[in-house]
């Protein structure tokens, strides 16, 4: 990377940085119980912590994704194996959402708890609780093999 690009990017961080931290002091100097209570206090020192963590997040995930395709249009083979990547990522949901069961959310006493009726959320929210499981045994089952493997390398 280009020395000068990556001063220029150091200097930004470092602004967002102390952005953030002068909106983080204002917030701690208010105290909780005033922004609590006070509607103006929230307005004119949350709110625009908000808005701030927002552009941000806003730029970051635009250029995330704009030098993610623009890298996979440079390079082909990345984009076969990203693609591939993708298709296995798409089979394991495919896989979680056959195994997720849609029926009411349910307390201990068996009595249906507020908005965990059965039907399609409850179904997406428990391919996601499956999905989760799935890649975290697949990733827990890839650093076991990598540290027996190591092991016995010497």
């Amino acid at each position: 990377m280009n020395s000068t690009f990556s001063k220029i990017l150091s200097l930004v961080a470092g602004l967002i940085g102390l952005i953030a931290v002068y909106f983080l002091v204002r917030i701690v100097v208010s105290g909780d119980e005033a922004i609590e209570t006070t509607v103006e206090l929230q307005n004119s020192v949350v709110s625009p912590y908000i808005s701030f963590a927002r552009i941000v997040l806003i730029i970051t995930t635009v250029l995330a994704v704009v030098f993610s395709v623009w890298n996979l249009i440079k390079h082909p083979k990345l984009l076969v194996r990203t693609l591939m990547a993708l298709a296995v990522l798409g089979v394991l949901l495919a896989i979680s959402y056959a195994l997720a069961d849609d029926g009411a959310v349910t307390d201990m006493y068996g009595k249906t708890i507020k908005d965990g009726e059965a039907g399609s959320t409850s179904k997406w929210v428990s391919t996601g609780i499956w999905y989760t499981v799935i890649l975290g045994a697949i990733g827990i089952f890839g650093f076991l093999f990598d540290f027996a493997k190591s092991l016995f390398k010497g």
